[in-house]
């Protein structure tokens, strides 16, 4: 089940510049308040921002008599077929029904990921070998480190199938944001007027940022209501090509 929307390259750098607050606050615009993935945080910070589409895993509770350690030499195996199936370019998400006391994936598989040209992953559940994967140049999301093999809790269930992850719905082929402060969910229909939308709110706090640095008042400026304050920004876009 893939979405029919393609992001395309210039869609994707406006993204790359934008924050997960702007994406938030732009989205709460039009009615969207639960786009954030809640409970993941950066497995290392990286200098860039992971914007990619979703490509989906779900896990289910395991049954023990379904996940002996033996099902891994099964050539597909869901977890397994997830990483050498997820498209160039898109983000691994992962149901794990916030369950993060054993891992979803750790740091072979997530390399190999890395290695096929994934722009990142995000699991609402636990990473092991968390270090090998904070070393990769890949953006990586998980609730926190767990050393547990995945058969422990959890069975790989279903490939590229709406999901939940940290309290978010993820439908294949939505866009994945994520920076520093966390994962947030961008419809597929809504990314492209949400980039152009945050590229402009990106600049306009820029310059709000300036003023307050250079000591002005929030009020009249944040938002900006009085028309001085519009004038001031207008004349900023001018000076700095922003």
């Amino acid at each position: 089940m893939m979405s029919e929307y393609i992001l395309s390259n210039e869609t994707r750098d406006k993204l790359k510049k934008v924050s997960t607050a702007s994406v938030a606050t732009a989205l709460f615009k039009r009615g969207l308040r639960n786009q954030f993935v809640q409970g993941v945080v950066p497995v290392e910070r990286k200098p860039v921002t992971m914007v990619g589409q979703a490509f989906t895993l779900r896990y289910i509770p395991a049954r023990e008599d379904r996940n002996p350690i033996t099902v891994f030499r099964n050539r597909v195996h869901k977890q397994r077929v997830a990483v050498e199936t997820c498209p160039k370019g898109h983000v691994l998400v992962m149901d794990a029904r916030k369950d993060s006391r054993a891992a979803t994936a750790g740091s072979i598989l997530i390399t190999r990921l890395a290695l096929r040209g994934a722009a990142g992953v995000v699991s609402d559940g636990g990473v092991r070998d968390a270090a090998g994967i904070g070393a990769l140049d890949m953006p990586a999301y998980f609730a926190r480190p767990s050393a547990p093999t995945n058969l422990t809790l959890h069975e790989a269930i279903d490939i590229n199938v709406p999901i939940s992850c940290g309290d978010a719905a993820v439908f294949p082929g939505d866009v994945m944001l994520g920076d520093g402060d966390g994962v947030m969910v961008i419809p597929a229909h809504l990314a492209d007027e949400i980039a152009d939308e945050c590229t402009g709110m990106e600049s306009f706090e820029d310059f709000v940022l300036e003023q307050v640095n250079a000591g002005a008042a929030i009020i009249g400026l944040y938002p900006a209501t009085d028309e001085d304050n519009l004038t001031k920004y207008a004349e900023w876009r001018e000076r700095t090509g922003r």
